[in-house]
C-alpha cells in the first residue's frame, strides 16, 4: 500500500471510491458501516490538491483504496455546515486553545474501501495526513453525524479524537472532534 499526497493524476480513482460510499450513491446494505455526506467534483478536488496539498490517499496500483482531505476553513467555507462551524470556532476551547482558522483546520471526510476497514489502513493515513498537517496548523477539527457510529467510533475509540462539543445544524446532531497535531503544541 502507498500513501501518498494525492496529484491531479489521482482525481479519477479517489472519485470512483468516493461514489461507492457517497450518502447520494451508496448502496443501502452498505450505509450501516459508514459513509460520507458531502459530494465532490472534480473541479472540487483539484482545488484541494492544487491549493491546499490536502488530500492523501492510500492505493494500491491504480487504485485509490482510502482517503483523507484535509484544508483550511476558507477552502471548506463555500458548504453552509462549515460556514456554522468557522462562526463558533472562536466560542470554543480545546486544551487551552481558543479555536480560530488560523491555529485549526477541517479534516475528513474520509472514505477507506469496506475491503481494507479494519486493517492498518486507517491509522496509518489518519497519521499520514496528521503529520502533513502539523507543517501547517497546531489543532485538527472535524465533526461526525450522530447517525454515523461506525465513524465516531473510528475516530473518538480508535484515532483518540477528543469530543469538543456536540451541536445541531439543518435537523440533525453532529459531535464535533479534534486532536493537536503534535505531541507538543506551542501556543
Amino acid at each position: 500500500m502507498e500513501y501518498k499526497i494525492a496529484t491531479l493524476d489521482d482525481i479519477e480513482a479517489t472519485l470512483k471510491l468516493h461514489a461507492k460510499y457517497q450518502i447520494d450513491s451508496i448502496k443501502e446494505e452498505d450505509k450501516k458501516d459508514g459513509f460520507v455526506t458531502t459530494a465532490f467534483t472534480k473541479e472540487e478536488l483539484t482545488q484541494l490538491i492544487t491549493q491546499e496539498q490536502g488530500l492523501f490517499i492510500a492505493k494500491e496500483g491504480d487504485e485509490v483504496l482510502a482517503y483523507v482531505m484535509s484544508a483550511s476553513w476558507e477552502f471548506w467555507s463555500k458548504w453552509a455546515m462549515f460556514r456554522h462551524m468557522i462562526a463558533d470556532l472562536p466560542k470554543l476551547e480545546y486544551k487551552g486553545m481558543r479555536l480560530s482558522t488560523q491555529n485549526s483546520y477541517q479534516y475528513g471526510p474520509i472514505c477507506i474501501d469496506k475491503r481494507v476497514r479494519g486493517t492498518e489502513v486507517l491509522p496509518t493515513i489518519f497519521d499520514f495526513s496528521l503529520k502533513e498537517m502539523s507543517k501547517r496548523y497546531p489543532i485538527l477539527v472535524t465533526f461526525v453525524n450522530q447517525i454515523n457510529p461506525r465513524s465516531y467510533e473510528a475516530h473518538h475509540r480508535k484515532l483518540g479524537l477528543d469530543i469538543i462539543q456536540e451541536f445541531e445544524f439543518n435537523g440533525n446532531r453532529y459531535w464535533e472532534i479534534g486532536c493537536l497535531t503534535l505531541t507538543e503544541t506551542v501556543k
